[in-house]
């Protein structure tokens, strides 16, 4: 898929929001992308998890033994790659703040593990996504999302293949420009704390 593609079947699903959005990240954006209104339909999100899986390298794609998303952003997405490689696909939640493996899914020592992310912009779920797949004994050879909004900046310390890359600027909450601050800031993902 193209970017441009990418970017229409955004467009087409009302997926791509402006105003003003508090993020995950605790940034702020004119822009939004809802990927979970790109993956609701199912035959689409297989498409967008081939187009990703097209994206790793063959060697490494070779390897890979489990799929692992964190909750709840990349439970579609991640559950859709596992389908496109032929592996288990599970899932890191943080229902006390922390990421972790629960509902009975668990990983053998050394399972070579891909993390897969709906959106990364600054990298810190990822991070922390892997970190706990890495506590339950999985090895992450590498990482993939839908859309890298960090413009290539987020450092996930494997190698991370994004689908499309996008560079809408983020914004600390004390650098807001003025016709930002002047519109009230919405948060439509699924973190609500910051």
């Amino acid at each position: 898929m193209t970017e441009d593609e990418i970017l229409s079947e955004f467009r087409n699903v009302e997926a791509l929001l402006e105003g003003h959005f508090l993020l995950s990240s605790g940034r702020h954006s004119a822009h939004y992308l809802q990927c979970a209104r790109l993956l609701m339909n199912p035959e689409r999100a297989g498409r967008i998890a081939l187009a990703i899986a097209q994206k790793i390298p063959r060697d490494i794609r070779n390897d890979i033994q489990a799929v692992v998303s964190p909750a709840m952003g990349g439970v579609i997405i991640g559950h859709e790659m596992g389908r496109a490689l032929g592996v288990d696909a599970m899932f890191v939640e943080r229902p006390d703040g922390v990421f972790g493996l629960r509902r009975g899914f668990s990983l053998a020592k050394g399972t070579k593990v891909l993390m897969v992310e709906d959106v990364v912009t600054t990298g810190l779920s990822s991070r922390e996504a892997i970190k706990a797949i890495e506590d339950a004994g999985g090895a992450v050879i590498a990482a993939a999302a839908v859309v890298d909004r960090s413009a290539g900046s987020a450092e996930l310390g494997v190698p991370f293949f994004p689908l499309i890359e996008l560079n809408f600027p983020t914004y600390a909450p004390d650098q807001l420009p003025p016709e930002l601050a002047a519109i009230e800031a919405v948060k439509p993902g699924s973190r609500k704390e910051i």
